[in-house]
């Protein structure tokens, strides 16, 4: 059995979906990965699912959700030998996930792999490795799952991860010589983080070394337009020098 957060949140068995519909129970569960094989107490659960208004039934319910995805758990859980995924503690809740159960768990071990390569000087496999963990994802975190304050927190703190793992691949690519292969996925980078300096950077350094000297200018004037649109800034010193020596001038 095997647990998707990085993308749509679902509970996979051979292939087969068996996740819960309800969405407070899938707030739950989303709550209990995110946390897998750590306890969530109670009154984490209920502030997730309510806020600072919880009802008078609040624990009641909570329970009752609880109950329910746990069947759900049971039922896509088809082995006898491994105990309870699901199980109660003191103060909450604590689903027990491998490491290869979990979509999240298992991006993070290729992540920190993928680092420490890049760091010791070791480019190719660390393309590879924070490939792999990028392959991972499917879509936005816990995409279709209601986000309470916390959910929506742990959730930002994924996506910079990948936002992080992005830059390492980049950079590593670049180590390795591969600034003209990387082009299309900085093109789709720069269209989803269009106020992102340091994707457009590396845009505009990879068309201007494969001799697109106009499509690099043409991606300077794009962010120095949305910066100012949005923002009311200027880009960076680095990228305005980097313009200058598209231009072909000496920077300041």
């Amino acid at each position: 059995m095997n647990f998707t957060i990085l993308g749509t949140l679902e509970i996979l068995r051979e292939d087969r979906t068996c996740t819960p519909k309800a969405p407070k129970v899938l707030q739950v569960l989303a709550m209990l990965l995110l946390r897998a094989n750590h306890p969530v107490p109670m009154g984490v659960l209920i502030r997730e699912l309510w806020g600072d208004h919880p009802p008078k039934s609040a624990v009641t319910t909570v329970q009752t959700y609880v109950c329910q995805l746990r069947k759900a758990v049971e039922r896509a859980d088809a082995t006898t030998e491994v105990p309870g995924l699901l199980v109660t503690r003191s103060s909450g809740y604590l689903l027990r996930v491998a490491p290869e159960q979990l979509d999240a768990l298992e991006f993070q071990r290729l992540l920190i792999e993928g680092r420490r390569l890049l760091e010791e000087g070791h480019p190719d496999p660390a393309s590879r490795r924070l490939g792999e963990a990028l392959d991972l994802w499917s879509g936005p975190c816990l995409a279709h799952v209601p986000r309470g304050p916390l959910i929506g927190s742990h959730a930002v703190r994924l996506e910079e991860q990948r936002l992080h793992a992005q830059e390492l691949r980049i950079r590593a690519e670049f180590l390795l010589g591969r600034e003209r292969e990387s082009i299309c996925e900085l093109r789709s980078l720069v269209m989803e983080y269009p106020l992102n300096e340091w994707f457009h950077g590396q845009l505009i350094r990879a068309l201007n070394g494969a001799g697109r000297r106009d499509e690099a200018l043409t991606s300077y004037r794009s962010l120095r337009l949305a910066l100012s649109e949005e923002l009311g800034l200027e880009p960076s010193r680095e990228l305005q020098s980097l313009h200058q020596e598209v231009l072909g001038e000496s920077p300041v």
